[in-house]
């Protein structure tokens, strides 16, 4: 993944991008425009109809001073405003209803997507740097779909004040004074004046326009640099515990700290691009105002309408000002906020090459299940090093298979091809005699569990974190719990008081929760592993936390624990293999050996006997 050189895009281009984000936004939230919409339009007339009106009476007491109308007045301005308010406090709590739920909306949306990326782009750095920035963009200014939400939404206001301001007030351009005028008077009295106000108005918006874009672009550029730097700091924040206080971890963080927090080069640029450009803006904005103000009083000096106008038209100008300016603003958001859109479809559009066949998995209440490997080789992605290379090798239902090596030996990544994480690079994997690829994806996943030494448990309740799901069977999840060796725990815990299941893992969120040792959480992500039912078991280091009783407690039930499902079997420790019926041996990538115990420890000059050799000689000495 390369960065794309910058080019300048067109309005179309622009406007797909946009119109995307708003697509996006319609599929997490799909009535929020319409309730965005209808609560802008209330908000943007509620003003006009109080100006409207406070108009109209002052003109009346200027004027024939009628007390019948100006009773009328009185009341239609305090209920329509009372109607009006209530209508609009209706709106925005129905708005705020969609805007509270927004940044978890934000966040399920990534996760989304996140769930559906092939997982080579998960082991990517360049695709976890292009997220980094994503959520960099959005941290720092709200960079990305935030901005599409909050400018589209606020669009409709806008508009709509524009079109109200310029029908109140074009009335003031076209109206003359009565008498004769001579010199500067008689221009600005004149149509020709309104014209020229218009267009030097016209002017300063296209500049101010400019200036906006220009910082805005900017900005981004400053932003930019902020990726890498929130990454550490995200680091950082996440670095305490034992290790931090034995070895005072804590200066080397600080110095970091301080790295990322001391005037970075970046943040010293962006505080020149606000304060030039905001110095900027805010006088192009007082030349607009100073510009309309005394075209304004002028008019009203000369005669041209009466006091009640006056303040009507100061009004409106004030709202015409305000939402040109808010308009020629996020006009030149949406335009530059682009560029973070772009690297957002990018991680979108992230290509799954992963080839998903239709054919249904068998479903066989004897888990009569073959997997083969033909002769696989693989290598990653963005290396030239071969993972594994030849493999070739069966194994049945009920088989117990062993998986020994040395480090970078190429185990995970066996085990990776065997859950059709990554495809192989040459030869086949079979199931039945059938290349898995061919199989549905999501069925031939379902024929696994997998227990990794990096599984995750979540601060949510026992049974749903064994289960994987909120609705389960409780009479299921005790019986692999303590199948995984867990019930001594579970009868304490129920002794305790309440139902065990029920209590959070973790005090992340609850105070009642429990605090799981690292041994007791690994037999959770086990038992986890038992409930899925599937007919392959995959354990990875599934004893590494255990204290040696317990673990020698695991391998004593281990046809018990299992049952009559194949399991796979990958450990460091060689002692822990032998009830296996095959251990496969991994030597830099290669499977060099291949049988159960006895054989193998027989083979002198074979890599298993050589290992066997080299952990048995500090339990012998």
């Amino acid at each position: 993944m390369t960065n794309k050189p910058n080019k300048t895009r067109t309005l179309r281009e622009d406007w797909r991008m946009i119109r995307r984000a708003i697509g996006i936004w319609n599929q997490i939230t799909p009535h929020f425009w319409l309730w965005s919409t209808v609560c802008s339009a209330a908000e943007t007339v509620m003003p006009y109809f109080t100006m409207i009106l406070s108009a109209m009476t002052v003109n009346e007491l200027a004027g024939d001073c009628d007390v019948r109308q100006l009773a009328f007045l009185a009341a239609v301005t305090v209920l329509g405003s009372f109607l009006l308010s209530l209508l609009v406090r209706a709106l925005q709590a129905k708005r705020a209803l969609f805007d509270t739920q927004l940044w978890n909306q934000h966040e399920l949306f990534f996760v989304n997507v996140q769930n559906r990326l092939q997982y080579e782009h998960l082991e990517n750095p360049d695709v976890v740097l292009l997220r980094s920035k994503i959520f960099a963009a959005f941290n720092a200014t709200g960079g990305g779909l935030y901005t599409v939400r909050w400018v589209v939404a606020a669009l409709p206001g806008h508009i709509l004040n524009i079109f109200l301001s310029v029908s109140l007030t074009v009335s003031m351009f076209t109206c003359r004074a009565d008498g004769d005028f001579t010199g500067i008077w008689a221009f600005l009295n004149s149509p020709v004046s309104a014209f020229v106000l218009l267009a030097l108005i016209g002017v300063n918006i296209v500049l101010s326009v400019r200036t906006i874009s220009a910082s805005t672009k900017k900005e981004n550029e400053a932003v930019s640099g902020l990726a890498e730097n929130n990454t550490l700091m995200g680091v950082l924040n996440r670095a305490w515990g034992t290790d931090v206080i034995l070895f005072d971890l804590n200066r080397i963080i600080l110095d970091e700290f301080r790295k990322c927090n001391l005037r970075p080069a970046w943040c010293e640029k962006w505080e020149k691009i606000t304060l030039h450009y905001g110095i900027l803006g805010t006088l192009l904005a007082a030349g607009r105002n100073l510009l309309l103000y005394l075209f304004v009083a002028v008019k009203a000096y000369l005669g041209t309408f009466g006091i009640g106008n006056f303040l009507l038209y100061q009004g409106t100008i004030d709202r015409f000002v305000g939402s040109v300016s808010g308009l020629s603003a996020d006009i030149g958001r949406l335009r530059y906020n682009n560029v973070y859109l772009e690297q957002l479809y990018e991680f979108l559009d992230l290509p799954n090459d992963m080839y998903k066949g239709t054919l249904a998995v068998e479903k066989r209440d004897d888990n009569d299940y073959e997997i083969e490997f033909r002769d696989v080789s693989f290598r990653y992605p963005r290396t030239d090093t071969w993972a594994l290379r030849h493999v070739s090798m069966k194994f049945r239902i009920g088989d117990k298979l062993a998986i020994v090596g040395e480090n970078g030996s190429g185990k995970s990544t066996f085990i990776k091809l065997l859950c059709r994480l990554y495809d192989p690079t040459e030869g086949k994997i079979l199931l039945n005699g059938i290349d898995i690829t061919r199989y549905r994806y999501d069925e031939y996943m379902a024929l696994f569990s997998v227990v990794f030494q990096d599984y995750a448990l979540f601060a949510f309740p026992l049974g749903e974190n064994v289960a994987a799901n909120c609705d389960y069977d409780a009479g299921r999840v005790r019986d692999c719990l303590i199948r995984a060796g867990m019930g001594d725990k579970l009868a304490s815990l129920d002794a305790d008081g309440g139902d065990a299941l029920l209590r959070c893992v973790g005090q992340d969120y609850d105070k009642t929760g429990i605090d799981f040792s690292g041994g007791e959480k690994q037999k959770i992500a086990l038992a986890r592993a038992l409930y899925k039912n599937a007919p392959f078991v995959i354990l990875d280091e599934p004893t590494a936390a255990l204290d040696p009783i317990a673990e020698a407690a695991v391998y004593e039930n281990f046809n018990i624990l299992v049952k009559d499902k194949t399991a796979v079997f990958i450990s460091h420790r060689l002692s822990s293999c032998r009830f296996c019926d095959t251990i496969a041996v991994f030597d830099h990538g290669e499977l060099v050996q291949s049988g159960c115990h006895d054989r193998l420890i027989a083979d002198e000059d074979g890599k298993y006997c050589r290992l066997w050799g080299a952990q048995a000689q500090y339990y012998e000495k």
